[in-house]
């Protein structure tokens, strides 16, 4: 509980505006709750959220210590009221998601409240199986990403433990990732390999393909097969057998059939034929296959986790 007198410089003002100012973290819809439970009491009592305050007021608030932090990038998830997640797995070890286009991974220089990873500790703050106040470091962290404008599956973290051994599982490929792509054109053949050396241009956060090494470059392996083709587009099915930035993307623009709607790397002639914002791309399938040891995440070998295909918009508006 933390007290407050109100001074000349505050009086006037609604108590819920005050509240706002007071705890910038507290989201608006729970400070109207808590003025309700009578959280926020005014001269001892509970109070309405359109009370005038006048100098000399004492004010209590019963609201959690973090609240009245200053806003920032780590804290940022007590400004989410209600998160927003589609979860298409839980457990006390992990969780997976599927991403909808549009939302950022994790915050950048611009956005740090609407992301996946600021929803998801949102989503177990107000759960109560995880607060900053009681962890000396561990924060629920995402194991892997997509693309803003990429939709589909990502692995979250509930614990250090599983955040090291998924990790570790990523890095030695023992994850398969499948995605669902509609790219421009007929793929030919329907089905093989994208191989090639991705260099990324820092500057206009680019990755360009060659064929052969080059200093700085890095390997990227993509294993595609076309489920179907229809009015110029296949949708097609890609495994990563590497991760690179823009992987799918750069490689399928490279072999002459950019990805529908890709402002990037797609050709403004295909683009301008659809009113879709953002690749039409979809990580839609992961496979734990844990060839080895997973240790406390054992239980996850051979679980394979899927986004139906009606619930990807591409791929119902162009293939039905």
């Amino acid at each position: 509980m933390q007290e407050f007198t109100i001074t000349k410089n505050d009086a006037g003002q609604r108590l819920d505006r005050w509240l706002g100012k007071a705890v910038p973290l507290l989201p608006a819809p729970l400070a109207q709750k808590y003025i309700r439970l009578k959280r926020v009491k005014v001269n001892g009592k509970g109070s309405q959220r359109d009370y005038r305050l006048s100098a000399g007021d004492l004010l209590q608030l019963y609201i959690n210590d973090e609240f009245f932090d200053k806003p920032r990038e780590d804290n940022a998830f007590l400004s989410v009221f209600k998160p927003q997640l589609d979860i298409v797995y839980e457990d006390e070890n992990i969780m997976v998601c599927n991403k909808r286009p549009g939302l950022l991974c994790h915050p950048d220089e611009h956005e740090y409240v609407s992301t996946l990873i600021t929803h998801i500790q949102a989503y177990l703050y107000q759960k109560k199986e995880w607060s900053p106040r009681w962890e000396n470091s561990f924060t629920p962290a995402l194991c892997n990403r997509i693309d803003r404008n990429t939709g589909g599956l990502v692995i979250a973290a509930k614990t250090a433990e599983a955040l090291r051994i998924l990790n570790d599982k990523i890095k030695d490929r023992e994850i398969s990732k499948f995605y669902l792509a509609a790219a421009v054109g007929k793929m030919t053949p329907p089905q093989g390999e994208l191989k090639g050396f991705l260099l990324k241009d820092e500057g206009k956060k680019q990755v360009a393909v060659y064929k052969k090494p080059v200093p700085g470059g890095k390997s990227a392996h993509t294993r595609y097969k076309t489920l179907e083709f229809r009015k110029g587009l296949s949708l097609v099915e890609c495994e990563l057998l590497t991760g690179r930035t823009h992987q799918i993307r750069a490689q399928f623009a490279d072999a002459g059939h950019p990805l529908l709607g890709d402002g990037k790397y797609g050709r403004r002639a295909d683009n301008a034929k659809t009113d879709r914002k953002g690749q039409a791309l979809w990580s839609y399938k992961l496979r734990f296959d844990f060839p080895t040891d997973a240790g406390a995440l054992e239980y996850l070998k051979g679980k394979t986790l899927e986004v139906p295909r009606e619930n990807i918009d591409f791929v119902g508006e162009y293939f039905g």
